[in-house]
């Protein structure tokens, strides 16, 4: 895997908190990372942080007011993935393949979903590595040896899934195989993006 792949795929499965800020352009790859970390956020600053995010970029992508953006302006946020698969019936001119369309959408998105997890899931360990009270010596360094040396080493291949799904989410959301990405001050600037260097974005995204 080249060096790019690498970094994009670190950059879609970060927090894209103020702190974590993107740092190569965003595009629709990032815009279904948003929406995996609106589903699962936990607290209420968060959940506006990350609704917020979507939509600037959203509208910097150009479908903020188009079907996808409005059926997810309009969905509660922890059913979001979810709902993404009804998008094919949104689309009077595709129906007719309509359910094969949904079909696939929601075993990418399911992919996709656990990719994104299996990569971000050491931020939710807290103070503490799952397993570090174990007091079996044997079954503790066996968990370790998986936890901080399987898993890493085999995760990087398994993570360039996100690449191909991305592309193909895509054409069967939006209809487009191509689409546009932009550096992170340039959608602060010009589609209110929240800024990353900005102290009142970083008290929403912690605020409880």
């Amino acid at each position: 895997m080249n060096h790019f792949d690498q970094s994009r795929i670190v950059q879609l499965i970060s927090t894209y908190a103020p702190d974590q800020s993107p740092s190569l352009p965003l595009d629709f790859g990032d815009y279904l990372s948003l929406l995996w970390w609106l589903d699962h956020a936990e607290t209420i600053g968060r959940t506006q942080y990350y609704r917020r995010c979507a939509e600037a970029l959203a509208e910097a992508l150009g479908f903020a007011d188009r079907e996808l953006g409005r059926l997810v302006r309009a969905t509660t946020p922890g059913t979001v993935y979810n709902a993404l698969s009804n998008m094919p019936y949104r689309y009077a001119e595709r129906t007719i393949d309509a359910a094969d369309r949904r079909a696939a959408i929601q075993q990418l998105l399911r992919i996709r979903s656990d990719v994104v997890a299996l990569g971000a899931y050491e931020q939710s360990w807290g103070t503490s590595w799952p397993g570090a009270g174990i007091l079996d010596q044997d079954l503790h360094e066996r968990v370790f040896s998986i936890l901080f040396a399987a898993l890493p080493s085999q995760y990087p291949p398994f993570a360039r899934l996100l690449l191909v799904i991305d592309i193909v989410l895509q054409e069967l959301l939006l209809g487009i195989r191509q689409g546009q990405s932009f550096l992170i001050y340039s959608l602060v600037a010009q589609f209110n993006y929240p800024d990353p260097d900005s102290f009142e974005n970083l008290q929403l995204y912690l605020k409880p």
